[in-house]
């Protein structure tokens, strides 16, 4: 119910509506720090996680960096091709399992991560663990009650602040070329 200056009256109703505003601003806040990154670096927010992660671990398998960083084989092979098509990563078979599959950044996909900004979760980690513990258990809490509300549960996601799923972030930048 609204009064004659168009604010809400019924404070549930207001908090509700606030809960709403917050949740779009998180949404956009993802969303434009997505786009801000392609600019800037030409790579998606999942696919600077994966070069970061090969960086640090030097040669690795495509599992033990799909592993680390809490993605699918399949979703970290399709990013690793993509990277190696600009000349970020190579990708080579052990010499020891010919299944498996080694990579490792090339001097390109180093001096991209020299200059690259910090990823946006990288942030907001840093912040959320400088909380108390009950802040962080009651945002915790928060924020699965609102997965129950929406009838997200279902829905599997990686720990990577991307809008849409991986493979969607993908072809954004695809487009974006």
């Amino acid at each position: 119910m609204m009064n004659d200056s168009g604010a809400k009256q019924d404070p549930a109703g207001a908090i509700t509506y606030n809960v709403l505003i917050a949740i779009r601003k998180i949404i956009q806040s993802i969303a434009m720090n997505s786009r801000s990154l392609v600019k800037r670096v030409g790579l998606t927010g999942p696919q600077l996680m994966v070069l970061q992660e090969v960086a640090y671990a030097g040669e690795v398998s495509v599992g033990e960096v799909a592993k680390a960083i809490s993605l699918s084989q399949g979703t970290v092979t399709g990013i690793l091709e993509r990277m190696e098509k600009k000349g970020l990563v190579t990708r080579r078979r052990s010499n020891f399992d010919r299944r498996r599959v080694l990579v490792q950044t090339t001097t390109a996909g180093g001096q991209l991560l020299e200059s690259a900004p910090p990823l946006m979760q990288e942030a907001f980690v840093e912040r959320f663990n400088g909380l108390q513990d009950w802040e962080q258990t009651m945002i915790l809490t928060s924020l699965q009650r609102l997965v129950t509300i929406m009838d997200a549960r279902a829905i599997e996601a990686a720990p990577i602040l991307a809008t849409g799923t991986i493979e969607e972030s993908e072809k954004t930048i695809e487009l974006e070329k």
